[in-house]
């Protein structure tokens, strides 16, 4: 395989048009390429950084087989390679001079980028002590019996509690970002749809979110629970609620990550018909 079949482009228009059908015709496992394509392409590619996006795509034959993206100073972005893919893509981003700070894909994937990066730059990669399984929906089995309250969808009115929920979940999981009133607009958390689940007082419990609906799919994202509050119940409620939601907007996919160090919430996923769909890996290069 050549390197010079891979495709690179800063216009997410253009992406899509191309790849497009390509990341819609697995939307599960394509589900980073489609969020963050359709993030740049609703918001503007200067809502995520001074640098222009890099988006990729592998065509062989007329058929686009692989696909990528980058909105530094983030990391990569991949679709599922095969080693080759893999090796073709780290010689041709490594020929044009890139620098790249971390890869995230499926784990085979990663680790295979990872290790043609190292042999074509001599960039030593670390694996990420946080890893991830993706689920995907099953049938949908909501728990029983649900716990006392309701689930309620938060608008526009509720910004203010949806800016804390937020804020609470993103130390809670050791993101670093800026969530306020004037740096909402620019975070991956402005753009879902949330539901609170409140006790039959109307005191909030729990949050979870959903992304939009990209090429037949919706992520479930996020989904939290203050310390002193689990264990009741919420979290399997609040997520049946958001996933009914998805599957009443016409989802054809409902996916979620989960981290595997967290026994609970995988059996939590599992018991409400999410079923493993693949590990996820990060890469951080020195």
């Amino acid at each position: 395989m050549r390197p010079d079949d891979w495709h690179l482009t800063d216009d997410v228009d253009d992406f899509l048009a191309r790849a497009g059908d390509f990341l819609r015709s697995r939307p599960g496992l394509h589900v980073m390429p489609l969020t963050w394509a359709e993030r740049v392409r609703t918001r503007g590619a200067d809502a995520f950084g001074t640098e222009a996006p890099v988006f990729g795509l592998l065509e062989r034959a007329g058929e686009v087989r692989a696909a990528f993206y980058r909105l530094p100073p983030r990391g990569l972005g991949l679709t599922p390679l095969t080693p080759e893919q893999a090796d073709s893509l780290a010689a041709h981003l490594a020929a044009l001079g890139h620098s790249l700070p971390s890869v995230s894909a499926d784990h085979s994937t990663a680790t295979a980028f990872a290790e043609a990066w190292q042999r074509h730059t001599g960039a030593t990669p670390k694996l990420r002590d946080t890893r991830l399984c993706l689920y995907r929906l099953g049938t949908l089995t909501p728990p029983e019996p649900m716990p006392a309250g309701r689930g309620r969808v938060l608008g526009e009115q509720d910004l203010e509690q949806v800016m804390f929920w937020c804020g609470e979940f993103a130390k809670a999981v050791g993101e670093v970002v800026s969530i306020d009133a004037d740096s909402w607009a620019g975070t991956r958390f402005a753009d879902k749809r949330y539901t609170l689940w409140e006790t039959p007082d109307g005191t909030p419990v729990s949050i979870a979110g959903m992304n939009p609906m990209i090429g037949g799919q919706i992520q479930v994202d996020i989904v939290y629970t203050p310390a002193h509050l689990r264990g009741r119940g919420y979290a399997g409620a609040v997520t049946a609620e958001v996933s009914r939601a998805a599957l009443a907007a016409g989802a054809r996919e409902v996916v979620l990550f989960a981290d595997l160090a967290n026994p609970t919430s995988n059996a939590l996923y599992q018991r409400l018909g999410y079923r493993p769909l693949t590990n996820w890996a990060a890469y951080d290069f020195s």
